[in-house]
């Protein structure tokens, strides 16, 4: 079998044999998922540095390390890959997996959680609730019976860990030709190693990142899984007749709402290390990043909170390296619109690279509203309602729904108190919130990490934005309408960046875990969380 990669589209597609992948048995397929993720821990260190390197030399600075380059490669394969290996268990003892629970919302309408599964995922994530929200009766499709078929995964530039083409694969039941992004092409090549053993199944075929642009109009193709810019989304659609399933991301607003008692001081500055912390994540290239703060205009602790945020983000996290292409364009842009902007500098800006943007007051309906940055850039929008749950959150809604740009994810923050107090007006907006993943106490980007969820917009009609279908769904649940995640308010399992030789050992035992799930591993690792939980800033 010749497993060099090609640059032509159509041989690329040639290599695949979709029905012998349809015809692969579950234990067979059980058995390559259990090299593949083999695979992945031989090659974690060559995946990691290549990914390190790529970004470290876009940006003339040493800031992404080894270590946390394994989080954004290594650990979402890893994390999928054991999550299938769960459901091919299942489908070969001739059952699917089942939720934990279903219960009805509203009329035709469906809570499905899937997530936390078993003693482990429960330790790690105590409060955690994952759940699908699912229209009429709710209704699983073994991967097995869906029909066979050629999807054509067109890799993000923000990532090298494309995950779509793993649920391509073991959830759709489909061959799979992938072409990367061009920043992307040699951790690709790791790629390549990594799954040679489904390349030499045929079921699976590495483009080059650069080949002629015939894939998207191949006739052979079933679908196409894009992840990036609306703009090409829309060229993607106009040059073929192919089904397109994509995420483009979009302005994803975290709604802060006013509690029914004071927030603490120790509350305040998890939240807003919670924030900094995710919202430097990659650089601020993270789809799912929150951009636009929503808070009330007459919420006592406004000002509190946006003194908090600022400090997380110059001194109570590390600087983080923007290296994304036309990032210095963007940051550009919304200066001019915005003079007024804080530049703030971690690490007493020590890093050209990791300056982050502080927009703070800014109106309903402009720029920052109507446009991603997708870059280290937040903006703060307050709204004119009183500060109180029942009066703001119906509000904030309607602004996220209607001046916001795109549908792709949403965070609302409540303290354990107010939501207790009100879980009907938050149960109500988490309902009318018009987005594909809702993330009540944590942050959207751990909804797409989330092998049982689905990623992607719910734009229902609208302009076309933040893309069309969705990713995901391990179980296999059809008519997904959203994605909801919920955690308790000040939840250890909250992703804080606060010292850079804590967070390297945390992803070292993060993506050891990932790739091996054993008690031991995950000992390990709730052990290096707690101690980091201890560490002073090293920065």
């Amino acid at each position: 079998m010749t497993t060099n990669t090609p640059s032509s589209a159509a041989t690329a597609i040639d290599r695949l044999d979709p029905l012998r992948w349809a015809k692969t048995s579950p234990l067979q397929r059980l058995r390559l998922l259990e090299t593949v993720r083999e695979n992945c821990r031989a090659y974690a260190e060559e995946l990691a540095r290549a990914d390190a390197t790529m970004k470290n030399e876009l940006m003339g600075e040493e800031l992404y390390s080894i270590s946390t380059s394994k989080v954004a490669t290594v650990v979402p394969i890893a994390n999928t890959l054991s999550a299938c290996i769960e459901l091919y268990e299942h489908l070969a003892q001739d059952e699917m997996m089942e939720p934990a629970s279903i219960t009805q919302v509203a009329d035709g309408l469906f809570d499905v959680q899937v997530a936390p599964r078993g003693h482990r995922e429960r330790l790690m994530n105590p409060h955690q609730r994952q759940v699908l929200r699912v229209r009429g009766e709710p209704t699983q499709i073994s991967p097995m019976d869906k029909p066979a078929g050629i999807i054509a995964v067109l890799g993000a530039g923000n990532y090298s860990s494309s995950l779509e083409m793993v649920k391509a694969l073991f959830l759709a039941n489909c061959a799979v030709v992938h072409k990367p992004h061009k920043l992307n092409r040699h951790t690709d090549k790791v790629w390549a190693k990594i799954f040679a053993p489904l390349v030499e199944h045929q079921a699976l075929s590495f483009l080059e990142s650069d080949p002629d642009r015939s894939l998207n109009t191949d006739a052979r193709l079933s679908r196409i899984y894009f992840t990036g810019g609306t703009s090409t989304a829309l060229r993607i659609m106009e040059s073929t007749d192919t089904p397109l399933v994509s995420e483009c991301g979009g302005n994803n607003p975290c709604i802060v709402v006013p509690g029914d008692r004071a927030w603490t001081d120790k509350e305040m500055q998890h939240q807003a290390i919670q924030i900094a912390t995710t919202a430097k994540m990659n650089g601020g290239a993270v789809c799912g990043r929150v951009q636009t703060i929503v808070t009330s205009k007459h919420w006592p602790q406004r000002d509190q909170f946006l003194a908090a945020l600022r400090k997380a983000i110059v001194a109570d996290t590390p600087a983080a390296g923007t290296y994304y292409p036309s990032s210095d364009q963007v940051a550009e842009d919304f200066k001019n619109a915005y003079p007024d902007a804080e530049v703030l500098e971690p690490e007493d800006g020590s890093y050209r690279s990791g300056v982050f943007l502080l927009i703070t007051g800014a109106e309903e309906d402009g720029y920052a509203t109507r446009h991603e940055a997708f870059t280290q850039i937040i903006d703060e929008v307050p709204l004119d309602v009183a500060a109180n749950a029942a009066e703001f959150l119906p509000h904030a809604v309607d602004f996220a729904n209607t001046k916001l740009l795109g549908t792709l994810g949403c965070s609302v923050l409540i303290d354990e108190d107010t939501k207790k107090a009100h879980q009907a007006v938050l149960d109500r907006a988490v309902s009318d919130l018009r987005y594909g993943g809702i993330a009540v106490n944590t942050m959207p980007p751990f909804i797409f990490l989330s092998p049982y969820l689905t990623w992607g917009g719910n734009e229902g009609g609208r302009e076309f934005v933040s893309g069309q279908g969705n990713f995901g769904n391990l179980l296999c649940f059809q008519d997904v309408e959203k994605s909801i995640m919920t955690d308790h308010f000040t939840s250890a399992g909250h992703m804080m960046n606060t010292n850079k030789a804590g967070f390297d050992a945390f992803s070292e035992d993060y993506a050891r875990y990932a790739l091996n799930p054993s008690w031991i591993n995950l000992t390990r690792l709730m052990g290096e969380a707690l101690v980091g939980n201890l560490r002073r800033r090293d920065f």
